[in-house]
């Protein structure tokens, strides 16, 4: 698997807009928004700005699992299973942020896009992805699925933007997990303590970012987030369907022909 630090360009884009709204999303690169403008305003880290680096730009879905998992390593149907790591010592994101997706369907506010997962080495479930995205004049609503095909299979999905620094961030989650000294996420959600933070988070309020005389609210049917701001550039709130370490940590299982699905909407106030 494509390592995540290594460089993934756009390709071609297609060119979504409702208003004072646009959305350039790139199929290709893994079928991630590349930019999002409103009002003629960035909103996103852009691919040249991150040195090309496919986890450092745009926004894009984590599928079929959502930040790291332990060493790659984990236990389903009674055996252990090794995903490829590309991240330090552990895998994450899941494979669909570095492949190309297909174009099922598309207008001036609307983009449909699927993946058929691998069943190799990458991932050996298989199983398909799909995404839509709707823009309305100040509102972009992303909705997420994740299908077993003829295997059961693990499954924890999200999104993951890289939005440009904010200069102030809204966030009052309720409980948040403790990491160990591999920088880990383990059980059970504690106290919140300051930030910064590259952390996951149990919340069920609007995020707002606030940037350049606009407001940025941020909700989702997820009730897991994680928020890294660490960086002066930039500041990641990925609203995902579990924990980072899911497969080990908290795991949900799709049977054969079952699906799950979520959303996320940013909208401009």
């Amino acid at each position: 698997m494509r390592d995540a630090t290594g460089p993934l360009a756009p390709g071609e884009l297609i060119q979504l807009h409702c208003g004072q709204l646009s959305v350039e999303v790139a199929p290709e690169a893994g079928g991630r928004i590349a930019q999002i403008r409103f009002d003629g305003i960035k909103q996103l880290v852009g691919h040249d700005e991150a040195g090309g680096s496919a986890i450092a730009w745009g926004s894009y879905p984590m599928a079929p699992w959502a930040g790291r998992i332990r060493r790659g390593g984990f236990e389903f149907d009674g055996r252990m299973h090794q995903l490829p790591i590309n991240l330090g010592e552990h895998a994450i994101h899941g494979v669909a942020f570095v492949l190309p997706w297909q174009v099922d369907a598309r207008s001036s506010q609307q983009l449909e896009l699927s993946l058929s997962l691998p069943e190799d080495e990458r991932w050996p479930f298989g199983g398909t992805c799909r995404q839509r995205l709707l823009l309305d004049e100040r509102e972009l609503r992303l909705e997420l699925s994740v299908s077993a095909d003829e295997r059961a299979m693990p499954v924890s999905f999200g999104w993951h933007p890289w939005f440009r620094k904010p200069e102030r961030l809204e966030f009052s989650p309720q409980r948040m997990y403790p990491r160990d000294a591999e920088g880990m996420t383990i059980l059970s959600p504690s106290e919140v303590p300051p930030g910064p933070w590259d952390d996951c988070f149990i919340n069920d309020a609007p995020v707002t970012l606030h940037r350049a005389g606009q407001s940025l609210r941020l909700t989702s049917d997820c009730t897991h987030w994680v928020v890294f701001d660490e960086l002066a550039h930039a500041t990641c709130v990925e609203p995902q369907t579990g924990p980072p370490d899911a497969f080990n940590l908290a795991p949900r299982v799709l049977e054969p022909g079952q699906a799950a699905w979520a959303w996320y909407r940013m909208e401009w106030l």
